[in-house]
């Protein structure tokens, strides 16, 4: 880990010191999406209402520069050759919302089984170098659940990302991120800072430029 990787998750606990209770965890997570991006894989992400939203959010901050600006390398430059065009991308980290696949989802829910939605769509994009992390406050959203089996039917690494229970994924997941709360919408508060330092620290590893 870089010093300021290091330095990335030393102040996530200055700022919120109930959360050192979760630091391997942390630490557990961030390389396990890290070693995803290294083999080629895809970050999976899903969740139901502020768990979809924070699954949005995730990627927002994957798909382009979060704390870096992402320079394109040399050789990106020369494959796409137009100046005007590398000079407004930046470097990616692949990421895919489940919750905003609206046409797909709406038609399994209507057409087969809501439950079963999240899965379908793991089971599309299965690859045994992609990662699947579950969002569930309670960690017994049953959708998150069954795209977690799928996910480790298929030999893809999973974290359940919850409150301090863990609920039924607590016994499914590859990794866990417990954050110390149980009422919704106080798990929702302390998961915001744990997945913003996971992708800058995860930034931080992949892209040296600033």
């Amino acid at each position: 880990m870089k010093k300021e990787t290091r330095q990335i998750l030393g102040r996530l606990f200055l700022d919120n010191q109930g959360l050192e209770i979760c630091r391997n965890e942390i630490v557990n997570a961030y390389e396990a999406i890290l070693a995803c991006y290294k083999k080629g894989g895809t970050l999976l992400v899903c969740g139901n209402g502020g768990s979809a939203a924070d699954s949005e959010h995730i990627v927002g901050e994957l798909m382009k520069g979060f704390l870096k600006k992402r320079p394109l390398s040399d050789k990106e430059k020369k494959v796409i050759g137009d100046e005007d065009l590398y000079n407004n991308l930046q470097g990616a980290l692949p990421a895919i919302s489940l919750v905003s696949q609206s046409a797909v989802m709406t038609a399994f829910i209507n057409d087969v089984k809501p439950d079963m939605v999240y899965a379908q769509l793991v089971y599309g994009y299965r690859n045994p170098n992609n990662l699947l992390l579950g969002i569930t406050t309670s960690g017994n959203s049953r959708n998150v659940i069954n795209a977690i089996k799928i996910a480790k039917a298929f030999k893809m690494k999973t974290i359940g990302f919850t409150g301090q229970g863990g609920g039924s994924l607590s016994s499914l997941c590859d990794i866990m991120l417990k954050v110390p709360a149980i009422e919704t919408y106080r798990v929702q508060e302390l998961m915001l800072p744990v997945y913003h330092v996971l992708c800058a620290m995860v930034e931080s590893e992949i892209f040296d430029e600033e």
